[in-house]
């Protein structure tokens, strides 16, 4: 048995627009959130600036699960632009969620936000990113997000 290992790659912060709602469909309530340029990405591996004209095409299940599918775009320190296309889960108890909801400060501890990114570099210096698996965890503010990703060794 091999067992993975994680190699940290960034931290990510940015701030995000007001929920645009689509509404109740049949799968769940659906809603969009803009995605604003200027967040930062700052780790060991990749430095760069989170690109606007971007959005999470969020939908809340029946059970109260949050499904994220965000894309956007990362460009690097040094001038190369990466894709991104982010998926995954929140969720937490009830009260921790409507919390979230109102926009209060809620320790990121207290509700699961994982995802996993992919990424879609330009061959060179970062085509490593279209090598690898990532895994990513988050954690919801008011008006913006912080992101933690790791590779998966």
């Amino acid at each position: 048995m091999i067992k993975p290992g994680l190699e940290f790659v960034y931290e990510a912060s940015g701030d995000l627009g007001a929920p645009v709602p689509i509404g109740d469909t049949t799968d769940g309530t659906r809603r969009i959130i803009p995605i604003f340029s200027g967040g930062r990405v700052e780790g060991p591996l990749i430095k760069g600036q989170l690109m606007g004209n971007a959005a999470d095409w969020q939908l809340t299940r029946p059970d109260g699960v949050t499904v994220a599918d965000a894309i956007y775009a990362l460009q690097t320190d040094d001038g190369v632009i990466i894709q991104i296309r982010n998926k995954g889960l929140r969720h937490g108890p009830p009260e921790v969620m409507q919390r979230l909801a109102a926009g209060e400060e809620v320790d990121p501890a207290e509700y699961y936000f994982r995802t996993v990114p992919e990424f879609i570099a330009p061959i060179g210096k970062y085509d490593w990113m279209n090598r690898s698996i990532f895994v990513c965890s988050g954690a919801r503010y008011a008006t913006g997000i912080k992101l933690w990703v790791w590779r998966v060794t």
